[in-house]
């Protein structure tokens, strides 16, 4: 990137603002569809200021330009933000607005603020209206600043969609179909409007290829009562595809005709939407004589319980996972006696083997392969210009995941090169108690995910430490890796309102960091299952898929009580169960020690 780059887009932008009369500009780091990953089209924040993580906001005024994000980039932001012309504004730290509550206390009386509405949700819109008619500013919605500049800009992505065959999908298009109309005809709905990609891919058992490590398609769909209009790229539909999607009442037409279709709705009629993933552009097009119905989207709900096809499917592929991995930590150990492994090797090494395994169609996300002080950065990724060698001595942490037919896998580990000193094992150790508290944790039909996060953090709480990020994410069927409604965090990073229903999966990442030194997480994934009915209630309990060895040099023993010991061995034991008979005897031998039972010697030290 040529020096000063970054300076003369953002002066560019502001010429620009000056000539449509905008006071400020918000700039988004979503797509149309709202989604986390994004096409490198969407890419605009990187585009404009060089800032490559997944979440952030950008506000430009005549006088300021920052970046809003969080903890999970501050790091990264400071350091990409060098002599851009941005600053790094630090969100959900004291005393720092977000950048709404912000612009409101900047703004003045009639003051014009700019955001490209296709790019914000129907409630971000209205929280920016509230807030800037306090302060009696104008908000324009239809504000793209951005497209007569970036002349080079990357086409939208065109690869070919195609079906996912039900030994996957578990239930065939038009069951889905079906069930979907009775829910909302319970709802009164006439028409549902589906704007999250993975709410389409799963309702039509459909796959693409469109969103770098998610297989989507660009859509947008429309469901009614006797037919879906599924608004997609007609070139990227193949005629068997086509075929089949016509048989279950599936019209194909243009993408960029939903704003069209809305707004001809028939007068009279209801449609429901998600105004959490709904485009304020999308909204707004609709007819002022339709009645909307606001809501969760029905297929966000359904998609999150996976069938028992599903269920079945992620257990396989956890075997698959859990031997490339296996197999991944041991060519680490045997590559680090010669001294040759980076940053950037190692991820690229977990990746070929991943795509070795059958139905394995890529990572899930971007490898994180992260040595010492950057693996107390969560969402580091190594390039170039960050890459280090690993070395004899010192924290290694590695968090992959991969994509299969059967089901998304995410996997973090951590493990000790050399031998770790004693605070290395304490800070380990108490992140670890964490992990295997929320995976023995019981509790009652109905329960939230912010209701169980305390078991999570209580080791660390109760030693004056914590982590900044959520605790656990939902995950996707063969979709997203981040995949809600269900979430574990505390009221800040997690859900309010979705239970931790049976058969759900999310993940358990507890974790801990000393900035400059090094970062802990254990991530297993959980699946939810009916525990037991009592006179008390329902209640449910955790099963944990991911198979891998937990690293037992970290382990200080004695901080272990003997619940979470007793779970350690029992998983082990589980662990190598699992996986030795896919493994030649030599890996197998290489396992068996790696999960040997361990042992105690005295009480437990701490609580």
């Amino acid at each position: 990137m040529a020096p000063g780059i970054h300076m003369k887009r953002l002066a560019e932008v502001r010429a620009l603002m000056k000539r449509k009369k905008l006071d400020a500009l918000i700039v988004p780091s979503s797509d149309p569809h709202l989604g986390e990953y994004v096409p490198d089209h969407w890419r605009v924040i990187r585009w404009l200021t060089g800032f490559t993580g997944s979440a952030g906001t950008v506000v430009i005024t005549r006088t300021f330009a920052g970046l809003w994000t969080d903890s999970r980039y501050f790091i990264q932001a400071e350091e990409q933000l060098a002599g851009s012309g941005f600053e790094l504004v630090k969100l959900k730290i004291p005393h720092t607005p977000e950048h709404i509550d912000w612009l409101r206390e900047k703004s003045r009386k009639d003051w014009k603020i700019g955001v490209d509405g296709r790019l914000i949700s129907v409630l971000q819109m209205r929280l920016l209206k509230a807030a800037m008619a306090s302060a009696s500013t104008r908000v324009d919605f239809r504000s793209d600043l951005i497209t007569p500049l970036w002349k080079d800009r990357p086409a939208l992505p065109s690869a070919e969609a195609y079906e996912l065959d039900e030994k996957y999908a578990g239930l065939p298009r038009r069951e889905k179909l079906a069930q979907v109309r009775q829910k909302m005809f319970g709802l009164k709905a006439d028409y549902q409007l589906l704007t999250s990609v993975d709410d389409i891919m799963w309702l039509l058992n459909i796959r693409g290829g469109d969103v770098k490590y998610c297989p989507l398609l660009l859509s947008y769909a429309l469901v009614g009562a006797d037919q879906v209009i599924l608004h997609a790229d007609e070139d990227k539909i193949p005629g068997a595809l086509r075929a089949s999607l016509d048989r279950d009442g599936v019209v194909l037409l243009p993408y960029d005709t939903v704003t069209s279709v809305l707004s001809h709705l028939e007068e009279g009629s209801s449609l429901m939407l998600s105004p959490g993933t709904t485009p304020a552009s999308l909204y707004r097009s609709v007819g002022r004589k339709i009645r909307i119905i606001e809501d969760l989207s029905i297929p966000t709900r359904m998609k999150a319980v996976k069938n028992g096809t599903e269920l079945k499917n992620l257990s396989d592929v956890m075997v698959q996972d859990g031997v490339v991995l296996t197999r991944f930590f041991h060519w680490l150990e045997e590559e680090l006696k010669a001294g040759q492994v980076t940053e950037i090797s190692a991820a690229a090494m977990i990746d070929a083997m991943r795509s070795e395994q059958e139905g394995c169609t890529g990572p899930s996300f971007s490898t994180i392969a992260a040595f010492n002080a950057h693996a107390a950065l969560p969402h580091y990724v190594p390039d170039q210009s960050s890459d280090v060698k690993l070395g004899k001595n010192g924290i290694f942490l590695l968090d992959s995941g991969g994509q299969y037919y059967g089901g998304t896998t995410d996997i973090t580990r951590t493990i000790a090169l050399g031998k770790p000193d004693a605070q290395m094992k304490r800070d380990f150790t108490l992140a670890l108690r964490g992990t295997i508290g929320l995976a023995m944790a019981r509790f009652p039909r109905g329960t939230k995910g912010y209701q169980l996060d305390i078991l999570a953090r209580k080791p660390l709480w109760d030693n004056l430490m914590n982590y900044g990020h959520g605790t656990g994410h939902g995950v996707g069927s063969f979709l997203n890796v981040h995949e809600g409604p269900q979430a574990i965090g505390t009221g800040a990073t997690g859900d309010l309102k979705t239970s931790i229903d049976p058969g759900m999966v999310i993940s358990d990442e507890p974790a801990f960091y000393r900035p400059g030194q090094y970062g802990f997480r254990t991530e297993n994934l959980l699946v939810c299952r009916e525990e037991s009915e009592t006179e008390y209630g329902s209640f449910l309990s955790f099963e944990t898929v991911t198979l891998c060895y937990i690293d037992q040099s970290l382990i200080d023993i004695p901080l272990l009580d003997d619940q979470e010991l007793k779970w350690l061995n029992e998983y082990h034991g589980r662990v190598y169960g699992s996986l030795s008979k896919h493994l030649e005897p030599p890996l197998r031998s290489w396992l068996r020690e790696k999960t040997k039972p361990m042992t105690r010697v005295g009480k437990s030290k701490t609580r």
